[in-house]
């Protein structure tokens, strides 16, 4: 810079015109220095707007035999032979125990005698009587001989029924010391061992559960039940036709259940020790995949919620203040919103309140976001908020309700 000072000028005003030149070149300096305006950020936006969501209730379950059966003695006496692997798969009529047979068999020999011995006094009973009857119509006999006659034939012919009866009393004794089983399922344990002695006290032996079809049982609180009811009552919550609700399965290693199944009952009262409500699911297992006494994750899918926003969960950010987005105002500048959230499942959060139809929320880029920074929105998807509008997502996910009422 090339400064020439005018002579004319007094010392004063030249010392005041070379600081205010050294000032200005300063300022020059330090404009030069300064670094261009940060880019204004893009951003990945979704226009959220009302919608009919569906909802897949989540509980924990219990699975549970359909049909658990006691496999018990019916006859006292010694238990002479286990017939079956512990634990192992059985068959219906498959052979479990057997009992010691020769008392048993000494008792049907018995009683067979006894049954021939009394025929044999019915045939002599029948006839005398047909000895006497025609002397008595002669009046050969007095009606007293008849009388007695005919009583004699008619006690035989009862104490023949009685001894047929007793046996087969005793063919139905030997045939229980033979156990079986009388439905197809997984075995117990044996509850005696062979050598013990059998009778009404000790006679339970062993467990068969059914597995094919099974149960899985899961409960709803009495303060979930209540909420969904107004729900329904009002119509935020559409509840499908009774029976209609299917069932998906997901076990404790988080492998899907390749079997779904429907709600098979529920129970008509809370339970007044827990305060809860209990649903029962029943599911094919032709293949015994699903054991009684598993927990398992229980997916019921059929209902819907009405005129709903949701958002992907990658717009959702866990803060201080709750959960939150970011949206995007008129004059392209963003701001955070707390909202409340409700169900979620595969992305897609269901949000009770803090955003209305319409708003635009970010769900790309939101990293470095701050309050009132200007951004330039890029639409993400379709422009709902939906999944089909998030980024990546091929279909619309159902929210998944960890507390409902499935009727």
């Amino acid at each position: 810079m090339d400064i020439r000072l005018d002579s004319g000028l007094a010392p004063g005003a030249r010392i005041a015109l070379l600081t205010a030149i050294v000032l200005l070149a300063a300022c020059q300096k330090q404009e030069a220095r300064a670094p261009a305006a940060a880019p204004v950020a893009e951003v990945g936006v979704i226009r959220v707007a009302l919608r009919d969501v569906p909802l897949t209730y989540e509980f924990v379950g219990e699975t549970q035999s359909s049909q658990q059966v006691e496999i018990r003695a019916r006859v006292n006496g010694f238990l002479e032979e286990r017939l079956y692997t512990e634990g192992a798969l059985v068959k219906a009529g498959q052979l479990l125990f057997r009992m010691d047979q020769k008392p048993f068999k000494a008792a049907l020999d018995a009683a067979q005698a006894e049954l021939a011995q009394q025929q044999a006094r019915l045939t002599t009973a029948r006839s005398n009587l047909a000895r006497v009857r025609p002397l008595a119509a002669r009046n050969a006999l007095s009606q007293k001989d008849l009388d007695d006659a005919t009583g004699n034939e008619q006690a035989a012919a009862a104490a023949v029924e009685q001894a047929k009866a007793n046996v087969t009393n005793a063919k139905l004794n030997l045939g229980y010391t033979t156990i079986a089983s009388p439905v197809a399922g997984l075995s117990s344990y044996a509850k005696k061992q062979v050598g013990s002695y059998i009778d009404a006290t000790n006679s339970l032996l062993t467990y068969v559960a059914k597995l094919d079809p099974i149960w899985v049982n899961f409960s709803l609180s009495e303060n979930e039940v209540l909420k969904n009811q107004a729900q329904q009552a009002s119509g935020e919550l559409k509840m499908p036709a009774r029976g209609s609700m299917e069932v998906e399965v997901v076990l404790a290693d988080g492998t899907k259940y390749r079997h779904r199944g429907r709600i098979a009952f529920t129970d008509a009262a809370f339970n007044s020790e827990t305060g809860t409500y209990l649903i029962r699911a029943e599911l094919p297992n032709p293949d015994g995949t699903l054991r009684p006494g598993q927990f398992v994750r229980v997916y019921v899918m059929g209902a819907t919620r009405t005129r709903a926003i949701t958002v992907p969960q990658e717009a959702v950010v866990q803060g201080e203040r709750g959960q939150s987005v970011w949206t995007v105002g008129k004059d392209d500048k963003v701001e955070s919103r707390v909202i409340d959230v409700g169900e979620w499942s595969q992305g897609n959060w269901v949000v009770r309140a803090g955003l209305r139809e319409g708003d635009t929320v970010v769900v790309d880029g939101s990293v470095r976001l701050v309050p009132g920074a200007k951004v330039k929105p890029v639409d993400a998807g379709s422009g709902t908020a939906t999944a089909e509008g998030a980024p990546g997502a091929a279909s619309a996910p159902a929210a998944v309700a960890r507390k409902g009422q499935p009727s």
